[in-house]
């Protein structure tokens, strides 16, 4: 049986050396799309947790009772029980 002569060999093993070269390339090309796409996630999440606590403070300021009761004595006509304490503050408008 004949053996392989070097120039074969050297081939070979250049073709095996540029197949994984070849191969930890596209292995590094999906990670750097992976983290593109979780910094792009983590960006989304984070404006939807800011959007998120600021619909809770507004919430919180359109129910306060220093912006019901006017409110409600001025659309409705209701008037405060006599002897109610009622600290008015600043809502958004």
């Amino acid at each position: 049986m004949r053996r392989p002569g070097g120039s074969t060999v050297v081939t070979l093993g250049v073709a095996l050396l540029l197949g994984s070269l070849s191969l930890v390339m596209w292995r590094q090309a999906r990670a750097m799309e992976t983290l593109a796409e979780t910094d792009a996630l983590q960006r989304e999440q984070s404006l939807a947790r800011a959007e998120s606590e600021e619909l809770r403070r507004r919430i919180q300021v359109l129910e306060s009772r220093g912006r019901v009761v006017p409110a409600a004595s001025s659309r409705l006509g209701m008037e405060i029980a006599p002897g109610t304490i009622l600290l008015v503050t600043e809502s958004l408008q």
